[in-house]
């Protein structure tokens, strides 16, 4: 996959570490978050194997209040800046439903995409995606992070994302975008149970023929069968991220490279590699 002139191979895994410029992340709630810290997070998680960066300012919780665009650039931008600059071949994504924001991380030095919403907050992202050819992360979420936890409901929980991601495959391609990777959006509209019947179906999405991302990282599906917190959840994460590799996904997003790499590797060698 070409992310901006540069290759991201996902014949094997790879791991996506989670920068958050935002003082109300649902785990971080603001740790590390003066410009040194990030930087010195961004060098720990490269050094522990993150192939991927995702730089995301606007918290997108339940019920995360919303910044402006302004505010948001002005979190993310310098920090996408200074890991361009010191680390030039790591590829970085933004995390963003905001074209604006998305056109301004790309000039920056960002090479992919993440947006939460698959273009539906904010279609004018899908023509920044294609006017800089790089790859788009396209998230299934129902609702929108004010409301997405409002009683989410499905007839089939997996039949509808699939379809959903299958017209958008389509619309996309129509347009010539194609550098597609797919996140059914665990904790993005949906219930425990709709979470945990979407990791173990994770398989059925290999048929649409895009690479999938899996962002199981300490969200309350892992830590809330366990009685336990986001702080807790670690051990709890290692263990789906193992599901969803089994059942297909090629990137892991996720708070801890570390043991997310050491997942992967695992992975790998139970499988011959």
């Amino acid at each position: 996959m070409n992310c901006n002139g540069k290759l991201l191979s996902l014949d094997e895994p790879v791991v996506m570490g989670i920068l958050n410029v935002t003082p109300d992340s649902f785990y971080t709630k603001g740790r590390h978050n003066k410009p040194d810290e990030l930087l010195n997070k961004a060098t720990q998680m490269i050094g522990e194997g993150a192939s991927i960066l995702d730089i995301g300012g606007q918290s997108t919780r339940p019920r995360a209040e919303m910044i402006t665009a302004m505010e948001e650039m002005q979190r993310v931008l310098p920090l996408i800046e200074a890991i361009h600059t010191r680390f030039p071949s790591t590829i970085l994504s933004i995390d963003t439903f905001r074209s604006e924001v998305a056109k301004a991380a790309i000039q920056a030095g960002a090479d992919i995409v993440n947006d939460i919403s698959g273009g539906e907050l904010d279609p004018g992202i899908i023509d920044v995606a294609i006017e800089y050819n790089v790859p788009y992360i396209c998230m299934h979420m129902q609702g929108t992070p004010a409301t997405m936890q409002d009683h989410p409901h499905y007839d089939n929980v997996c039949l509808e994302v699939f379809e959903y991601f299958s017209e958008k495959i389509r619309l996309f391609e129509q347009r010539g975008l194609t550098n597609v990777i797919l996140d059914v959006g665990f904790g993005f509209g949906k219930t425990i149970q709709h979470n945990y019947q979407l990791l173990n179906q994770l398989y059925l999405f290999q048929s649409l023929g895009k690479p999938m991302l899996a962002g199981l990282s300490r969200k309350s599906m892992v830590y809330r069968p366990l009685s336990s917190t986001a702080e807790e959840a670690l051990n709890g994460t290692t263990a789906l991220n193992m599901v969803a590799l089994q059942h297909g996904a090629k990137i892991l997003r996720v708070h801890d490279v570390k043991e997310a790499k050491e997942v992967v590797n695992l992975y790998k060698f139970l499988h011959g590699n």
